[in-house]
């Protein structure tokens, strides 16, 4: 889906404002801006080949050193520009310098600091550039800083835990996969020359495992043809609304991983709502931020469905209870929180919940699956072996 930036001026008078949104055509853009009663100034598709991808070589980690560095000078008391000029002077990645230098440069020409940090998108998200503003406004730039350095932190920590439960079972299955390939396609060949100079009966789990050897040596290129083709694919499904929506409502209900998934996502939307409304930026606001960071179409249309409630003058509790997709716990959590007027702080509850029950969830896919590899090897790997041995036995027993 393509992005639009656009400009436009509030229907009640007041300053242009700019943003960027991914709809599918202009006239969307347009839709949506007199829906939120502002008059379109000017809406252009942003042109993906002029973004300078300053992000590549700068880590989260970082981001995260230079905003809590930015927050302690500014609560010091050291004027912007001079914390700008310090930070970049002591920053040893070079990419982040430079993005540092350009953000001190807009500054000094009179912009704010999230119109500059916003020129960078690759390295400074959405949800920073909304939040720095409403700090700038409110006057608690520090206190913003820093809620997004901690913020930035705990998002990491969950996406490194995510990653580090793919990675273990991910290198074993591929190693297994290298000894199967291998063995059908040295070894396997082998012993089938020696079976045909004996001529011996071969029994079924034998002739299964030579016919494999078989396919892939001779078609080796239409099995990778296919594997390619599939990858592609996927990846061309992906880039479509309907096919992007099928496979992220099927990785939500896989066993083990779905439910991983499910709770990293409510981890992540949670904590990135709360932190958003707790720093003043408005739910509106939020929530159409919050539906681009979800990471799974299936949860970004139900966060956009809760928007619309909201403005509509519904509740946000609604609309997440009929997608499907949140536990009734955190849709009663919520409710609750909005009739109280404590949403900020039940969503930070909600968050440290899930983060917890991710660390568990973690915990027992890595148990489980430490005992499924060992079985699926065994089963694999030893059935060949104990297939290829099978005519060596009945060998044996006619010599006695």
């Amino acid at each position: 889906m393509p992005t639009y930036s656009y400009s436009a001026r509030p229907a009640g008078g007041g300053d242009i404002k700019q943003g960027e949104i991914e709809l599918a055509s202009k006239d969307e853009v347009f839709a949506y801006l007199h829906k939120q009663r502002m008059i379109p100034v000017s809406v252009r598709e942003k042109d993906k080949s002029l973004n300078i991808t300053f992000g590549t070589g700068i880590t989260t980690r970082d981001i995260v050193i230079f905003t809590r560095q930015f927050a302690t000078m500014i609560n010091s008391g050291l004027p912007l520009v001079q914390s700008l000029d310090i930070l970049a002077e002591q920053t040893d990645n070079s990419a982040l310098r430079t993005v540092i230098r350009d953000v001190l440069y807009d500054v000094e020409s009179g912009h704010t600091l999230a119109d500059a940090i916003g020129k960078h998108p690759k390295v400074f998200t959405e949800l920073f550039v909304n939040m720095v503003a409403a700090g700038e406004a409110g006057g608690i730039l520090d206190t913003i800083l820093l809620r997004l350095a901690t913020f930035l932190e705990k998002n990491d920590a969950l996406i490194r835990k995510i990653k580090g439960a793919m990675i273990y079972p991910a290198v074993i299955f591929t190693v297994a996969g290298l000894a199967v390939v291998t063995l059908l396609i040295f070894v396997i060949p082998t012993f089938q020359q020696m079976f045909e100079a004996a001529g011996v009966p071969l029994p079924l789990p034998t002739r299964i495992v030579i016919a494999m050897s078989q396919v892939l040596q001779d078609y080796w290129w239409a099995l990778g043809g296919g594997v390619i083709a599939a990858v592609f694919g996927i990846r061309y499904a992906y880039t479509t609304d309907a096919g992007r929506l099928n496979i992220d409502r099927l990785l939500l209900v896989l066993p083990v991983l779905g439910d991983l998934q499910r709770k990293s996502a409510v981890a992540r939307f949670t904590r990135t709502l709360g932190t958003l409304v707790s720093s003043g930026v408005s739910i509106l606001e939020g929530l159409e931020i919050t539906a681009k960071t979800a990471g799974n179409r299936v949860i970004h249309d139900a966060v956009m469905n809760s928007r619309a409630s909201i403005a509509g003058g519904e509740t946000i509790a609604g609309p997440l209870k009929e997608s499907g997709v949140f536990p009734p716990m955190v849709v009663q959590m919520i409710n609750v929180g909005e009739q109280t007027g404590g949403l900020d702080e039940m969503l930070t509850k909600i968050a440290d919940f899930y983060d917890d029950e991710v660390d568990t969830a973690v915990d027992a896919l890595l148990s489980a699956m430490e005992p499924i590899m060992i079985v699926v090897l065994g089963v694999v790997v030893g059935g060949m072996i104990v297939a290829m041995y099978l005519p060596i036995f009945d060998m044996i027993n006619a010599v006695d």
